[in-house]
């Protein structure tokens, strides 16, 4: 009978059958090392029966123990993930993990994987077989769609999801991420977000129930002012700001109020210099019932755009408005810009406004006297 020249053992494909069989085998040989290591502690309890009488263990034991802990080890744990199918790995670490069929370069019906659409994207529709690349992403109906437009320049829409292929495997397309933007407004530096004030900012905060102290501005302007810097502390203090149309009714506005120690009055009012009729209410309201709870403070502008800095609107100095002219108005003629009416005078203060950005932009002589309110009616005890 002829001799079989039997060729010599190769390590085995990986995907052949050989490989399948050897992951078997291993497979069962770490069950029986699991298995082995559970009765261990007995063994072990025995042992040491055994030291304590005088016994030694073999050496074929302790090389068997050995092996053991060695398998144990080599064995995949629970919550190693199993290899996926690669082009040199068929089936991957598992061979029931995967269905080869379907996931992997080799895949006959590959799954359908999720692709957040991007532009100039080239994908196929698999209904009607046209290609493009997107271009856009739209709301219509009520669903999202992205617009495709082939090398003809022909655009048509299909609905986001699944039913595409890109280079000839199925996806599904899904809304473009959003980009990351950087954080915006003042920060630390550390990286912390700070108010346009300079204070560090609380993000998430509830919103929490009005304190009955109170701060006062002059009108609508110096209320804005303080809103776009100082908005943030006072929501957070729970201080609610009044406008009193006018210094001259702030005597009748605080009567009525009736200030207490636990109910405190700020006003902030304008032009509060030696000699002006702000500083004469301002003493009037001092000496009236109540007037230690009430503290007016002001800075010395005429108008509270001047307590702008003039930087921001491209200016050295705010320009000298003669007496007799209103100042709103004689500062705009000076700037150049439109006053004619009130609604020019608006307009012209937003532009003013839309140049603060932080109370950098302030001049100090208002930013340590807004300070100084928020401090007194949010100080201990008040209510």
């Amino acid at each position: 009978m002829p001799r079989v020249n039997t060729a010599p053992y190769r390590t085995p494909v990986p995907g052949s059958t050989a490989a399948r069989r050897a992951a078997l085998r291993a497979r069962a040989e770490a069950e029986r090392a699991e298995l082995a290591g559970r009765a261990e502690p007995s063994g072990q309890a025995g042992s040491s029966d055994g030291a304590l009488s005088g016994a030694r263990p073999s050496a074929g034991r302790q090389a068997g123990a050995r092996g053991a802990a060695k398998r144990r080890a080599a064995a995949p744990t629970a919550t190693t993930p199993a290899r996926r199918p690669s082009s040199s790995d068929r089936y991957g670490g598992d061979v029931l993990a995967a269905d080869p069929h379907r996931v992997g370069p080799g895949a006959i019906r590959p799954e359908s994987v999720p692709v957040p659409v991007s532009r100039g994207l080239v994908v196929e529709d698999r209904e009607t077989g046209f290609v493009g690349a997107a271009v856009a992403v739209e709301k219509s109906g009520g669903q999202h769609v992205v617009v495709l437009e082939d090398r003809h320049g022909t655009r048509r829409a299909f609905p986001l999801g699944p039913g595409f292929w890109i280079e000839g495997r199925p996806v599904i397309l899904q809304p473009p991420v959003p980009r990351k933007r950087p954080p915006s407004g003042p920060r630390s530096a550390s990286g912390r977000k700070l108010t346009a004030s300079g204070s560090y900012a609380v993000e998430g905060e509830r919103a929490r129930v009005a304190r009955a102290s109170r701060i006062w501005v002059e009108g609508r302007h110096d209320a804005e002012l303080v809103e776009k810097v100082w908005g943030d502390d006072l929501r957070h203090e729970g201080v609610v700001v009044l406008m009193l149309d006018g210094v001259d009714n702030l005597r009748a506005v605080l009567e009525d109020f009736s200030p207490s120690p636990e109910r405190r009055a700020g006003v902030l009012v304008d032009h509060l210099v030696a000699g002006s009729k702000e500083s004469r209410i301002a003493q009037e309201v001092r000496d009236m019932p109540g007037g230690d709870n009430v503290l007016v403070l002001g800075h010395p502008y005429v108008d509270v755009w001047q307590a702008v800095k003039p930087e921001r609107v491209g200016l050295e100095r705010w320009p000298e408005v003669p007496r007799g002219t209103d100042i709103k108005h004689g500062t705009l003629e000076a700037l150049g810009w439109p006053h004619a009416d009130q609604a020019d005078v608006a307009r012209g203060w937003q532009r003013i406004l839309a140049t603060v950005r932080t109370y950098k932009d302030l001049e100090p002589s208002l930013l340590g006297r807004m300070e100084e309110l928020i401090d007194f009616v949010t100080a201990p005890g008040t209510a």
